[in-house]
């Protein structure tokens, strides 16, 4: 829809020189997700594969699990009081026979970019119960030398980030290590859905000999997108929090975090992790391998 990015009027400060130019940011709007008519959701995201966005926050709420329960993902025409379609609302219609949960107040979330998980009542609302358990994935063994190649591959395929700077990324690969999907959108919970939305209307959940790669921290609310999808391995460049590893060693979830070059530290699921047989640990603080 060319509204990924805008220019915007700068003034410019480079060793006391100081000049007028355009530069380009990334865009920020809010998108409105609607199942089957009912409003259920507000996030601020980058337009584009809004489809996509929307089938995988249902995953991740646990309303959908197969592209057969999708019926329709339209824009709403008519979203403003003089009938203008804004691109901004987008409505799931769930196929026959599949339940609509209970749309409350609970439920009704407002998302920002960056919290994602604001106004859930409780982290009980969130622990909803995959359709596709990782702890039941087929073996999978993850060299840490193909990991340590991840970021760089990701880092390569932000397109928009280059121009902008101001762009999370989410990226999917296969256990071989090959480059499958890659996403980019200011919120990085966003990246994922449409990674996982993606996924879901191509008919290929669950994700279960797959890497899922953020750029930043995983926090709980990712970390739980992974489980919902199947995705065994959640690698994040930046720190997990401890509701994430928490979740992680619940379900079964290989956990890697701080995966820059050569060096990671595995939170959780260290069984798909091929260490070498008697290779040294190193430190350990806390429940974290160092």
């Amino acid at each position: 829809m060319g509204r990924v990015t805008e220019r915007r009027r700068t003034i410019r400060i480079r060793d006391g020189a100081v000049s007028t130019r355009p530069d380009t940011l990334v865009a920020e709007e809010p998108l409105e997700i609607r199942l089957n008519g009912k409003p259920l959701a507000i996030t601020m995201r980058t337009p584009g594969d809004d489809f996509a966005l929307a089938a995988g926050f249902l995953v991740s709420e646990g309303v959908i699990g197969d592209r057969g329960d999708v019926r329709s993902i339209v824009y709403c025409a008519g979203a403003t009081a003089e009938g203008v379609n804004t691109y901004n609302v987008v409505d799931v219609g769930l196929a026959p026979g599949v339940e609509v949960p209970d749309i409350t107040l609970e439920r009704n979330v407002y998302t920002t970019s960056s919290c994602g998980l604001c106004g859930k009542a409780s982290l009980d609302a969130v622990r909803t119960t995959t359709r596709h358990p990782v702890a039941d994935t087929p073996p999978l063994r993850i060299e840490p030398a193909l990991l340590s190649a991840l970021p760089d591959r990701l880092r390569a395929s932000q397109r928009v980030f280059d121009r902008t700077g101001g762009l999370h990324a989410a990226a999917l690969f296969s256990e071989s290590g090959e480059l499958m999907d890659v996403r980019e959108d200011v919120g990085r919970h966003n990246a994922v859905d449409k990674l996982v939305g993606r996924a879901l209307t191509d008919g290929r959940l669950p994700l279960s000999r797959s890497v899922l790669l953020v750029s930043g921290r995983a926090s709980f609310e990712l970390a739980q997108k992974a489980v919902m999808a199947g995705i065994p391995v959640l690698a994040a460049v930046s720190a997990p929090s401890s509701l994430a590893v928490d979740l992680a060693a619940e379900t079964g979830l290989t956990l890697v975090g701080f995966l820059r070059g050569p060096s990671m530290n595995v939170y959780a699921g260290e069984h798909r992790i091929a260490l070498d047989a008697g290779q040294p640990t190193g430190t350990v603080s806390g429940d974290a391998v160092s």
